[in-house]
């Protein structure tokens, strides 16, 4: 029984401060006073930055022209997949009652298309898009192979889907005189998509390097053929492409475009008159869905999204209800504390 005792105790933690958890600590006690400053100071503080950012996203320019129904035609024309290489344009004329000073920004705008659905965002291969292996379709159903049984570059349902309308704004000085506004398509995507996740195959002929590979069924051109004016625009790091593959969270989305070169007449941005644009159809009418074209300034705060200044508004407003509501609680019981001493 001694023997027992003695290996029960070897098995004991030493006694130090360490292993017996007695190391002195600070327990912090707040009182009622600093409780309260505390949600005053933060309800202020998200007041006032969600008013500052209220007011900076109140401070961007920004005009929609919604063209469904005025381009009808060329949907009705692409309702039959046959149509898919067969150019459609219309004009739309409008009229900018503001000059937009600075930067400007071209995005679109669909509505009603779910880019969400999970197997349509499975529906890709990354082993293609990062440039290793042009030919693996494994994960790309049902837009793997053409009908023929050549492999599909880029292959799956988000690049056959992507958004193929040429838009092009025009300046109207008057009525005969008409000046391409010069949009860039280059610097529109994330660093990180550009340079990393999307990468062509090596090779220096782009044609070459997707030999044995045939284009999506709805292309109206092979992928390293999507940019004439920029060979280094082709392919996988196609900027256009880039943005649409990088899938929306929401059925209503805009994704940039274009970006004003503020050159010759549009040095300070786009001045206020007469404008136009011309388009070529991609087709929404199929999932009863409707296309926008956004022309919009951009401020430090970022976009004319007003979600982040109601967030922090709303969240102050709370911590300010809260901070009245301790307060009058506090000096109620303090009250009712006195009372009971005298």
């Amino acid at each position: 029984m001694k023997r027992k005792f003695q290996n029960s105790q070897s098995r004991l933690p030493d006694n130090t401060a360490v292993k017996q958890q007695q190391l002195p600590a600070y327990r912090l006690q707040l009182s009622a006073k600093e409780i309260l400053s505390g949600f005053f100071a933060t309800g202020v503080f998200c007041l006032g930055i969600g008013i500052i950012l209220l007011l900076s996203a109140k401070s961007i320019k920004e005009i929609e022209i919604n063209y469904t129904e005025k381009c009808a035609n060329c949907a009705k024309l692409r309702e039959n997949a046959a149509n898919f290489d067969r150019e459609c344009t219309c004009s739309i004329p409008f009229y900018l009652s503001e000059a937009m000073r600075g930067n400007v920004y071209m995005y679109y705008k669909l509505y009603g298309f779910y880019q969400n659905l999970y197997r349509y965002i499975l529906s890709r291969s990354n082993s293609q898009l990062v440039g290793t292996d042009i030919k693996d379709v494994t994960n790309c159903s049902p837009f793997k192979n053409s009908p023929d049984g050549t492999p599909i570059a880029p292959c799956g349902a988000i690049a056959n889907s992507i958004f193929n309308d040429t838009i092009v704004l025009s300046y109207n000085l008057n009525l005969s005189i008409h000046i391409k506004v010069p949009m860039l398509r280059s610097g529109i995507t994330w660093w990180t998509d550009k340079y990393i996740k999307f990468q062509n195959p090596g090779s220096h002929n782009l044609s070459s390097a997707f030999a044995g590979t045939t284009k999506p069924l709805y292309w109206p051109k092979p992928a390293y053929e999507l940019d004439e004016e920029d060979p280094g625009n082709n392919g996988f790091i196609n900027d256009d492409f880039i943005v649409w593959m990088r899938t929306a969270a929401f059925p209503t989305f805009k994704k940039l475009y274009r970006r004003l070169h503020r050159i010759q007449h549009f040095t300070e941005g786009l001045p206020a008159g007469s404008y136009s644009f011309l388009f070529l159809d991609f087709p929404v009418s199929r999932f009863q869905g409707e296309k926008s074209v956004v022309l919009s300034t951009l401020t430090w705060s970022g976009g004319s999204s007003l979600f982040l200044g109601l967030a922090y508004v709303v969240t102050g407003a709370v911590t300010w209800l809260a901070f009245f509501s301790m307060m009058a609680i506090h000096l109620r019981l303090k009250e009712r504390k006195v009372f009971f001493l005298q």
